[in-house]
């Protein structure tokens, strides 16, 4: 077997779904709560406890 990249797999498979929407949209939509969930981990470690 040979070995390919997961930019070629990535490819391959948006050919076998038969649209490339489809496969945007997730990648889309997991970019989107990735972005969210580090930028709220970033900003929680500014919090400051003035107790």
């Amino acid at each position: 077997m040979a070995h390919s990249s997961r930019a070629v797999w990535l490819a391959q498979a948006a050919q076998h779904q038969g649209s490339s929407g489809d496969l945007l949209r997730v990648i889309l939509i997991v970019m989107v709560v990735g972005c969210a969930l580090t930028g709220w981990f970033l900003l929680r470690g500014y919090k400051r406890n003035d107790d």
